[in-house]
């Protein structure tokens, strides 16, 4: 490098030298990396590598090889899985098919031959480095092997119980597999410089595999009955564990999973014949199988704490060991809140020191099942007795309620609930979980509920103690922090509100008692500052309910005529209009629960088929709309107001007969849009719809009803021209109200003018006509969809610049 240079062309000259050299050494290691992967056989090279080469590079090392769809090895493995599966179909078709053509010595001699030959080719082809071919040879070796005992039973045995023998040929086949497993092991050639060919891995997990059936098939053969397999199958998963906990992990799997399927074969059994058991001296035997089913679980979690599952099955074992010798002498409620009583040691395990934490979890849970099934159970019978209630409705005051039958009677259902939710208390201490106090308010709730119902107390001690159990959820609900706990109590105290209150439907007195406190409760519960603000307007909600339905109970009570009750409901959202301000956080709760008052009177009104009532209440209901409407943060409830008058109005005029509703609206709409177009000289910024659309509606709307059903041509010509003006002017003045008030108006008169041509027209086209027409239009805006919502866009904006 010249030394003479300047430093800085000195600079430039040695960055571009060092780039050059750093896209060199990218180039090469690309190249390297594909050179490996060609030579190994699998994948292409890496993304990208041909563009790395330098200027340098020789000519054609920058293109890719080409792909390939599937590698050299699982080509490979394919062909040799293919092969092994025809030489196990010819086997098998040589055996059964062919096995007569032969004589006894060629028999032997054609199967020994094959199957040794089968079996000792793994060891050359190992040494050879033909691991896949080795693995597919052992596998049909082993076939072989499987064949070979068919035969020697089918020639030399064929008077041999099939069952015992099966048991002594898998318990035989199960040593040579081992056994040729481990010697392949031994006796393969060594891997490079130091070490062994690893062993195959078909003849273990075969050996394993054969293993699982000497035992039980033997105590079948032995006609040991259902215990004697279970034992049997016992005794199987724990060699099976012993033998995978000497293995090494990869191993491990092949024995694990069988312990666990015949581990869960034994469990099932016992329960199965302890469940049977019509004594306690007959279930004394299962209890046993199940003991020791307990036992096994619980040590292989110990032995093993990635394996938690085992200990819960352990614990369930032995829940179903102790529960099942007391199950003949108990009725099926007490035998449930038996077993739940034996699952709360294990819940406690949780907190015992002397257990390792696999175990405790793995108790625990089981614990936890037990008890979760025990209370569905219980709620099983709690259903029904929330549900029958129902059937009050077909007679109302008529104290016909139907009673309750449920499949538990007596205290059976309360006990298990509760101590449920105790247990489920205790436990959300000891292990932090969201949803055990959600479990514990509910099934609490739920024992607490349903109780004095399965008890068979006096109605009025029932209404009184699920009143009161409601109070409670509902006090709960308001009190609670906890937002789980909060939320199931309130759903709990909904629930039951409603559930009480249709019982209270069962006699007049009990009604307005149950109802009144309800509702009392809820409006303490809605005034009770300190509870979140979800929860007070819920109790809002409920109390301006209660009170409506209250009103109506006594409007029934009364001899009051049903057209007349709507008045008294109207008391409802008068008072929450008139409270207005001091309802604080709930206002919006109550007043929309109101408004739903105001329309269960209208609907009453509806119903008495008066028109001069629903006039009086739509009237009323306007007035308290514009009550409300002074206060400046309900200026909104105006609009309300102004259309219940005009409803009310036009209700009144309908009952009269009315045919010319512009002999009325006209004289209103003059004065309007005088007022309007003064507003507007005054105020160039006041909407059009302020200032002219309640005078043009007040015309254009009833007298477009009344042209719908005009048979005569003069209204819609009139009604037309008249809209036809307003459209024009709102389009001169830019003014959207008048525009599209008058537009659609004219396009409603001219639909009902067309209408009775358009109806000929298509009775006359062809039916497919019509649906084609549709679809050819469906396909239009499709093509042009986006085109058609940009000039929707710009329609909406037009019609946003107008006043």
């Amino acid at each position: 490098m010249d030394k003479s240079l300047p430093p800085a062309e000195e600079l430039a000259l040695i960055d571009r030298e060092l780039a050059q050299l750093d896209s060199r050494r990218l180039y090469l290691l690309a190249r390297r990396d594909w050179l490996l992967r060609l030579l190994h056989g699998y994948g292409p090279a890496p993304a990208g590598w041909g563009a790395a080469a330098g200027p340098g590079a020789p000519a054609g090392w920058g293109a890719p090889p080409p792909a390939k769809e599937t590698s050299a090895p699982s080509a490979q493995n394919v062909l040799l899985a293919l092969g092994a599966v025809l030489l196990a179909v010819a086997a098998l078709a040589f055996t059964l098919v062919s096995w007569g053509s032969l004589g006894i010595g060629g028999r032997s001699a054609v199967l020994a031959a094959v199957t040794a030959a089968a079996l000792g080719a793994p060891v050359a082809l190992l040494r050879r480095g033909l691991r896949s071919t080795a693995e597919s040879v052992a596998a049909v070796g082993l076939l072989l092997t499987v064949l070979d005992a068919y035969a020697l039973y089918a020639v030399a045995l064929p008077d041999t119980d099939p069952v015992g023998y099966a048991a002594a040929a898998t318990a035989a086949g199960a040593a040579l597999w081992a056994g040729y497993g481990w010697a392949l092991a031994l006796r393969a050639g060594p891997e490079g410089p130091a070490g062994r060919v690893p062993a195959l891995r078909i003849p273990l997990p075969a050996a394993v595999l054969a293993a699982q059936w000497p035992l039980p098939l033997a105590a079948l053969a032995a006609g040991a009955g259902p215990l004697g397999l279970g034992w049997a199958l016992l005794a199987t998963a724990v060699l099976d564990a012993a033998l995978a906990l000497r293995v090494r992990a990869g191993w491990a799997v092949a024995a694990w999973v069988p312990a666990a399927v015949l581990g869960a074969g034994a469990l099932l059994t016992g329960a199965g014949r302890s469940w049977a058991a019509a004594s306690v001296a007959g279930a004394l035997a299962p209890g046993a199988l199940l003991l020791a089913v307990a036992a096994f679980g619980v040590a292989v979690t110990w032995c093993r704490p990635r394996l938690r599952a085992a200990a819960s099955a352990g614990g369930l074992a032995a829940v179903a060991a102790l529960g099942g010798a007391v199950r003949p002498e108990l009725d099926p409620g007490w035998v449930v809140v038996a077993h739940l009583l034996l699952a709360l040691p294990l819940l406690a395990a949780v907190r015992a020191a002397g257990l390792p934490e696999p175990v405790r979890r793995g108790l625990c849970g089981a614990g936890a099942l037990v008890a979760a099934l025990a209370a569905l159970a219980a709620w099983s019978a709690v259903v029904p007795t929330l549900l029958v209630r129902v059937g009050v409705l077909d007679e109302v005051w008529a104290a016909s309620t139907p009673a309750a039958d449920p499949y538990w009677p007596g205290a059976a259902v309360p006990v298990v609930l509760l101590v449920a939710a105790g247990a489920a208390r205790w436990l959300s201490r000891a292990l932090p979980r969201p949803l055990l106090p959600v479990v514990a308010v509910t099934a609490a709730w739920a024992g607490l509920f349903a109780a004095p119902v399965l008890l068979g107390f006096p109605v009025a001690v029932v209404l009184a103690v699920q009143s009161a159990v409601t109070a409670g959820a509902g006090a709960l609900a308001l009190r609670s922090r906890a937002r789980g706990t909060a939320v199931a109590a309130g759903v709990c105290a909904l629930a039951g509100a409603a559930n009480v209150s249709l019982g209270a439907l069962d006699g007049r007195t009990a009604t307005f008692a149950v109802w009144g406190l309800l509702g009392a409760g809820c409006a303490a519960g809605a005034a009770y500052g300190a509870a979140p603000r979800l929860t007070r307007s819920w109790a809002a909600v409920c109390a301006v309910g209660y009170a409506t339905a209250v009103l109506v109970a006594v409007c029934a009570a009364v001899p009051l005529a049903p057209g007349w009750w709507a008045l008294p409901v109207l008391a409802v959202p008068a008072a929450v209009a008139a409270l207005g301000p001091r309802l604080g956080g709930v206002r919006v709760a109550a007043e929309g629960s109101a408004a739903v008052a105001g329309g269960v009177a209208v609907a009453l009104a509806l119903a008495a088929g008066r028109a001069g009532t629903v006039a009086l209440v739509l009237a009323l209901a306007g007035v308290i709309c514009a009550g409300a409407a002074v206060r400046a943060d309900r200026r909104q409830l105006g609009w309300a107001a102004g259309a219940l008058f005009v409803l009310a109005t036009w209700v009144r005029l309908a009952e009269a007969w009315v045919t010319a509703p512009e002999a009325y609206t006209l004289p209103v709409t003059v004065p309007a849009l005088a007022v309007g177009l003064l507003r507007r000289r005054r105020d160039p910024r006041c909407p059009s719809w302020t200032a002219y659309g309640p005078g043009l509606a007040a015309t254009l709307l009833p007298s477009l009803l009344a042209a719908w059903g005009d048979p005569h041509w003069l209204r819609p010509l009139l009604l037309g021209a008249a809209a036809l003006t307003v459209t024009l002017i709102g389009a001169q003045r830019r003014l959207q109200a008048p525009l599209l008030l008058g537009g659609a108006v004219l396009a409603a008169v001219a639909l009902h003018e067309l209408a009775p041509y358009v109806v000929q027209v298509v009775g006359v086209l062809p039916r497919w006509l019509p649906p084609a027409l549709a679809g050819l239009l469906l396909l239009a805006v499709g093509a042009t969809y986006e085109k058609r919502l940009r000039e929707a866009r710009r329609l909406r904006d037009a019609l946003g610049r107008l006043g």
